[in-house]
């Protein structure tokens, strides 16, 4: 049933404009964002059930059901993945990190391009989100006397972040839902190695001219010692990983199967971390620790780990995948499918796609593409994993890399101050797009 032009259309797109909008205003409502998309997602399909009360095939329920369990999916792949990163950030794997950079003495200069590159080998790994927020931690470390270095060292973490993202399936959300709809296979991704560096390197050698040469006076004396456990933590996630990839490549299980396989890796570890714990010895600046005295200053608790997962972002996942599959079974993500890759064709549509997320966010974005059931041949489903991924680099809204990264930064880094280097992430796009249909030409016309 068509109801894009009945009144049932009409009130389930205001009600998604108004949601969002409460999403995009996040920053200054401190409104949590998945509280106005699960409000909206319940009043679209309350309206959708009213029009269909009298339908004995029941398929608003099938279709929410089918939803559900994409939703599901997601979310066990996630809370695996977070659980893990929560993990290693507890043992301070990160914060070693942080102190190790800044204890170097690198100039405003070294440090741009320093922390670009981890943020873009990083997020390919942990997830441009984590990969953001850890660089965040050293940039505001380094840079608390120098508000400009702050901005321009945002900026250029955002655009490395999601550009390292888009190559990889663990480095957005928007990769992860692609591969798990089978539509690009795991190896396939790699292909957009070389795009996403050359969107990275456009703008960031531009900006790097921008940034000054001279060394920031920072304090030095910061001593972190990773808790016990920890590097063994970091080689169970890439196990992990590991066995995700396996359990999709040559089972052909889902991936989140693995994934949560993973986590039972992390909770038998966490077991015998409580079990063997270790008070944690207490030394003077310089004393080396002897074998066995590394302890815990508190004992590891996977349980604990899992509750820090970022539950407003999951479901605010549920929230957008169940209004945009309200508003695809009223009928509009076939007209949008129609008018945009029939009409205008593929790659007009997976470019336009880029600025779209630039806007409303890839994630919503994206899922309306998985949710129209396209048939594209895999050059033009890696494009358009590309643009979703690196076309929220455009604006600071675009990602939630840019918006966290906002909330963060204490007002240094701003929509303005990333919106006047739009220009040169844009020729980064640009560049990336034509690389892309240069170098994989060959998956043209090869359909997944």
């Amino acid at each position: 049933m068509d109801l894009t032009a009945h009144w049932v259309g009409i009130a389930a797109i205001v009600v998604f404009v108004l949601s969002y909008s409460l999403v995009i205003a996040e920053e200054y409502l401190h409104l949590k964002k998945s509280i106005p998309v699960i409000f909206g997602a319940g009043v679209i399909w309350v309206i959708v059930a009213v029009q269909y009360m009298n339908d004995p095939t029941h398929a608003t329920e099938e279709a929410i059901k089918h939803l559900l369990i994409e939703f599901g999916e997601l979310f066990l792949f996630l809370l695996a993945a977070m659980t893990y990163v929560n993990s290693m950030n507890e043992r301070g794997v990160f914060d070693t990190l942080r102190v190790w950079l800044v204890r170097h003495n690198f100039s405003y200069r070294q440090l741009f391009w320093i922390t670009g590159a981890m943020s873009f080998f990083l997020s390919p790994i942990i997830d441009n989100l984590t990969t953001a927020l850890v660089m965040c931690a050293v940039i505001m470390a380094v840079g608390r006397n120098n508000n400009k270095f702050v901005s321009i060292g945002f900026v250029n973490i955002v655009i490395a972040a999601n550009a390292g993202g888009a190559f990889s399936p663990f480095g957005d959300i928007t990769t992860l839902m692609v591969w798990q709809t089978g539509v690009v296979d795991f190896w396939t991704f790699f292909n957009l190695f070389l795009p996403s560096v050359v969107n990275y390197i456009i703008p960031a050698t531009i900006m790097s001219y921008f940034v000054s040469t001279d060394s920031p006076s920072v304090d030095n004396n910061e001593t972190v010692i990773m808790q016990r456990g920890a590097k063994r933590i970091i080689l169970l996630f890439g196990l992990t990983i590991v066995t995700a990839v396996s359990f999709h490549s040559f089972l052909h299980i889902p991936p989140f199967l693995g994934m949560m396989v993973g986590l039972a890796y992390l909770k038998a570890f966490g077991y015998y971390l409580q079990k063997s714990h270790i008070e944690a010895v207490v030394k003077m600046p310089g004393e080396n620790m002897g074998v066995g005295e590394v302890g815990d200053t508190r004992k590891f608790d996977s349980f604990r780990e899992i509750a820090r997962a970022e539950w407003d972002t999951l479901l605010f996942f549920f929230g957008v995948i169940m209004c945009v599959g309200g508003l695809g079974f009223i009928g509009y993500l076939a007209l949008a499918s129609e008018l945009m890759y029939v009409q205008m064709g593929p790659t007009f549509a997976n470019i336009m796609v880029g600025f779209l997320s630039a806007i409303v966010d890839n994630i919503p974005v994206m899922v309306a593409v998985l949710q129209m059931e396209l048939t594209m041949d895999t050059s033009q489903w890696l494009l358009v994993t590309l643009t979703a991924g690196v076309g929220g680099s455009l604006l600071s809204i675009g990602s939630a890399a840019g918006i966290a990264l906002m909330g963060q930064s204490q007002g240094k880094y701003t929509f303005f101050g990333h919106l006047k280097w739009t220009p040169v992430i844009a020729l980064g796009y640009g560049a990336s797009i034509w690389v892309h249909l240069w170098l994989n030409d060959r998956f043209v016309g090869v359909m997944p």
